[in-house]
């Protein structure tokens, strides 16, 4: 049976800690994601001038359906960081996938474009999704959005990943990021789901900033 929050009977007190929690968290999520927004338009405009020098013909946006809480779909936004026909390519790709389970990463990806390995290495293709964040359908923090495919593979343990609203940034990504297997990823994503608050999710930001600065192992 899967798990999803709420289900079942939880302790009152626990219930009302998480209910707060949820509510400070949102309104917290609204806040930095609409600062975020107007004090980063600058960086935008130049990522997007650089998209477009690189590839006048090309998008500057990039959306693909994810799942989020309980499985949700959403499209989410990141910059374009590949040539524009990457998701047909990908299909003679996967027998090169360097990451065990159900994810597909490639260091030397030949789909992603010049300023798009600088772009992810800082992980700055991610930045657009604070728009995410603004509307609800993802946390600053929390577990990164499977594509619908990979949740098809997902065992009823995975599948814990999506019992909250999916993250920006999480302990993946502080972690080493595409140096951790799937199965670490999933751990740590269970760690963060039955540990998180106020604090550990502005610990997780703070040590994010860090991880912008100096990238470690994005790609």
């Amino acid at each position: 049976m899967e798990y999803w929050e709420g289900q079942g009977q939880v302790d009152a007190k626990y219930q009302q800690s998480r209910h707060i929690y949820r509510t400070v968290k949102r309104l917290f999520d609204i806040i930095a994601s609409l600062i975020g927004l107007i004090l980063l338009s600058p960086l935008f405009l130049l990522v997007a001038i650089a998209i477009k020098i690189e590839d006048p013909t090309g998008p500057v946006f990039y959306t693909q359906i994810r799942l989020g809480k309980r499985k949700e779909p959403f499209e989410m936004y990141k910059f374009r960081s590949m040539v524009v026909n990457a998701e047909k390519l990908k299909k003679k790709l996967l027998q090169q996938n360097e990451i065990d389970g159900a994810m597909f990463k490639m260091k030397d990806d030949p789909r992603i474009t010049k300023v798009g390995k600088f772009i992810r290495k800082h992980s700055i293709d991610e930045l657009p999704q604070l728009l995410n964040v603004l509307t609800g359908e993802m946390s600053l923090v929390g577990p990164r959005p499977p594509l619908p495919a990979e949740v098809r593979s997902y065992s009823s343990h995975d599948k814990q990943r999506l019992t909250v609203k999916p993250g920006c940034t999480g302990l993946w990504q502080i972690s080493g990021r595409n140096d951790v297997g799937f199965e670490e990823m999933v751990r740590l994503d269970l760690d963060y789901i039955n540990h998180r608050t106020v604090s550990y999710d502005i610990y997780i930001l703070l040590k994010t900033v860090g991880v912008f600065l100096f990238p470690n192992g994005a790609y």
